[in-house]
């Protein structure tokens, strides 16, 4: 195997398929990405078992063939080789080893054989359709941050995407909790997707995804199975398995009867939680809003560390209320909003607090209080 590519097409190749390596796996195999040079481009494929992503890219094939290599070692020496080089790679069967040269840098890299790498079973996805990358993205980067990072219970330690009924008919759906708060994010259901079956992304692909999904012009062609999902661009397919449960009845717990409600400027909101949040124990975190007419105040009392208090001039016409909340928990909330207001309804301080953007429901969050 020989062929040269430039530095920018084989950082961009490699990067993407180191960062799905497991530093930390006893199959030595699994720590190596997979080249495989043929015609007038190069393949490289990474796995964990789990999930496999293979990147095309452009290159000036001299001897096709095939290889794999430490890819975290060939993505440091790719990183710190000067930008805008040529690289030359070549495989000598003879010694095992993959020559990397640039310039006047040589690397040579100890290989092992192709056949012992994994490759993933193929399935027989049952709904295939594309969806714009910026609606995916949406989806995705909005739901992220209620993932479980509590591994025993794993079932919701992704993101649950399927079809479901929302305000307007059927929409294409993202789902995260972790049991203190829920996002629920709703995108128009595109063609094809209508008989999707219902599937939890894992956190890891949810990140690997989104390195994806940065051109807005793009289109990702996304294929379902009950055990697989795979998400593609021309360039890149990543393929994962998805979680092996059942993700709960999330509907149950996002509140209807809520009628108190409080619209705030967002990035204001944020701010001013952040900073009375300063002085909170590391334990609880905890913030409480003290709503009146026309009026919030936010406070902390932290006997170990002091006290803080902060007023907003806010939209509120409702009963009095005090209510509590873990600081972190509102902060990832409020920094989800697009718009300007964010709008919460509240019930009575011991209910779940519902909020979303202005008036667009496709977007809809759900808050656990907490006792302060």
């Amino acid at each position: 195997m020989k062929f040269s590519i430039e530095r920018g097409a084989l950082l961009k190749a490699v990067g993407q398929a180191q960062s799905v390596v497991e530093r930390r796996n006893t199959i030595p195999i699994l720590a190596n990405v997979l080249i495989e040079a043929e015609g007038g481009g190069v393949s490289f494929r990474a796995t964990d078992l789990d999930i496999e992503v293979v990147d095309k890219a452009i290159a000036q094939v001299e001897r096709a063939g095939a290889t794999t290599v430490s890819a975290v070692t060939l993505h440091e020496i790719v990183r710190k080789l000067p930008d805008g080089a040529l690289i030359q790679l070549s495989e000598d069967s003879a010694s095992g080893r993959l020559t990397v040269a640039a310039g006047r840098s040589t690397f040579s890299l100890a290989t092992l054989p192709r056949e012992d790498f994994p490759v993933m079973a193929s399935s027989e996805y049952t709904s295939n359709f594309a969806i714009p990358a910026p609606v995916l993205r949406r989806l995705f980067d909005k739901s992220k941050f209620a993932i479980s990072t509590e591994e025993t219970r794993y079932y919701l330690n992704g993101v649950y995407m399927h079809v479901a009924t929302g305000e307007g008919g059927q929409v294409l759906r993202c789902v995260a909790t972790d049991g203190h708060r829920l996002a629920r994010i709703d995108a128009p259901l595109p063609d094809g997707a209508e008989t999707m079956p219902g599937v939890i992304v894992p956190r890891k692909t949810v990140g690997e995804l989104r390195k994806l999904l940065d051109d807005d012009d793009m289109s990702i062609a996304v294929s379902v199975s009950e055990t697989k999902v795979r998400f593609a661009t021309p360039d890149i397919t990543l393929t994962s398995k998805v979680i092996d449960g059942t993700f709960p009845d999330y509907t149950r717990v996002i509140p209807t009867g809520n009628t108190r409600r409080l619209e705030v400027d967002a990035a204001e909101f944020a701010r001013a939680v952040d900073r009375v949040a300063t002085v909170s124990s590391e334990r609880s975190r905890a913030v409480k809003l003290s709503l009146d007419e026309d009026r919030l105040i936010l406070s902390v009392n932290a006997p170990d560390a002091g006290a803080a208090e902060e007023e907003l001039a806010v939209a509120y016409a409702d009963d009095r209320l005090e209510i509590g909340f873990n600081a972190k928990y509102l902060l990832e909330i409020a920094s989800q909003v697009d718009r300007e207001n964010a709008v919460f309804l509240f019930n009575s301080s011991g209910d779940p607090t519902l909020m979303r953007e202005g008036n667009d429901q496709s977007a809809v969050y759900v808050v656990m209080p907490m006792r302060v």
